[in-house]
């Protein structure tokens, strides 16, 4: 019997009739619904097309999320008017399905690696703490300088990473978003030295 494949059991959830909601995703994914939750909404900003502050939204979730992964939560609490928010149409027609076609590029390469230690409890906090710092760096980065697509993607592969038990890509998840957060740091402290030397005039 064939596998079933994580990208498959997304896509089934995506056209099942149960409501598209952070609540429904928790229902139906369990202990995945963490990883889960940070993917999708962490996938947006890594899209380079303009979200009209969207995203700021979807990064205050993750950083929260992040916070509950910290402290040993393992199923996910949100304010009730945020989990039965239903997605909008264009998360669910357009976003989701580039979610799942970039999902199944990952799957034709990774496998299965050090599942156990991945969703060890320390493990589990620390991933807590990247993903908090990844969402704080995309949320801070500079408007319209694109610099937010990089913490982002980081913390899309890393809780793909989560999802597949794939420590390799659970590494190179990690040097990305840290390349991600280092950019945004670079970038503020260059803009704070041109404010700095146009004030001293």
């Amino acid at each position: 019997m064939k596998q079933t494949v994580f990208s498959d059991e997304l896509e089934g959830w995506l056209h099942s009739k149960s409501p598209k909601t952070i609540q429904s995703l928790s229902d139906v994914f369990a202990e995945k619904s963490f990883a889960i939750a940070i993917l999708i909404l962490m996938f947006f900003p890594t899209l380079p097309i303009p979200t009209g502050g969207i995203t700021h939204v979807f990064e205050l979730i993750v950083m929260l999320l992040s916070l509950e992964l910290m402290i040993g939560r393992r199923k996910i609490w949100l304010p009730k008017k945020w989990q039965s928010k239903h997605l909008g149409k264009t998360m669910k027609h357009k976003i989701t399905p580039m979610i799942i076609k970039k999902i199944r590029w990952f799957e034709r390469y990774s496998r299965p690696r050090l599942g156990s230690a991945i969703n060890h409890n320390v493990t589990m906090r620390f991933l807590g703490a990247l993903f908090f710092v990844f969402a704080l760096a995309a949320f801070v980065s500079p408007p319209f300088a694109g610099l937010d697509t990089v913490p982002s993607l980081g913390a899309v592969i890393v809780a793909l990473a989560l999802i597949l038990d794939d420590v390799l890509l659970m590494a190179f998840g990690t040097l990305v978003g840290a390349l991600g957060v280092g950019l945004v740091i670079a970038s503020g402290g260059i803009t704070i030295g041109i404010v700095r030397h146009f004030l001293s005039f």
